[in-house]
């Protein structure tokens, strides 16, 4: 099932399918690329950040962002 970064659940993990065209550099540098495997670590209430946890690094990103990362969730 795919949906937005931002909607996964803690713990639940999925692999990177899409990218908003506008970030896909800058998300690159982070180690956040299309077939890359995530977990969502922690997300914050209320328009706050989520962090994922890709290996075994974690990264923090903003809500506006994770809406616009497309992940094929496991499960």
């Amino acid at each position: 099932m795919r949906k937005r970064l931002s909607e996964m659940d803690y713990g639940e993990e999925g692999v990177v399918k899409e990218i908003d065209e506008n970030l896909r550099s800058r998300l690159a540098g982070m180690g956040i690329r299309v077939g890359v495997k995530v977990k969502m670590a922690t997300k914050q209430p209320i328009k706050g950040p989520v962090v994922v946890t890709i290996d075994r690094y974690s990264i923090s990103l903003g809500l506006g962002i994770a809406d616009k990362i497309i992940v094929e969730v496991e499960g």
